[in-house]
């Protein structure tokens, strides 16, 4: 299955692995790791992580926490990709991405 990262994602991505990278040498590239890892098991049971919550109704935005690092990706399941539309820390304001699910990808 394909994964396409909206803009944003992108840049929370990269931002998180650069600071991770500044506080200690190979982290930034773990949390790249664990973030591979995350898309791998995504793509393979894309419909089963729940709904993000407050997320609008549709589209049905799944989340999928990460266990090491405190993000969750936020992301659509269509049928022949997936879209992760934000790299959401945990301790950031709530649903601050939602207004990328007007230009997905």
């Amino acid at each position: 299955m394909k994964v396409v990262f909206h803009g944003g994602a992108t840049a929370e991505l990269e931002d998180a692995e650069d600071w991770y990278e500044a506080q200690r040498a190979g982290l930034g590239d773990d949390l790249a790791a664990e973030v591979d890892s995350a898309l791998e098991v995504i793509c393979e049971t894309p419909g089963v992580w729940p709904r993000w919550p407050g997320s609008p109704p549709t589209p049905f935005v799944r989340r999928f926490l990460l266990s090491r690092f405190p993000f969750a990706l936020a992301y659509l399941a269509e049928p022949a990709r997936v879209v992760v539309l934000a790299v959401a820390h945990a301790k950031r304001q709530p649903g601050y991405w939602f207004h990328r699910l007007r230009q997905p990808s």
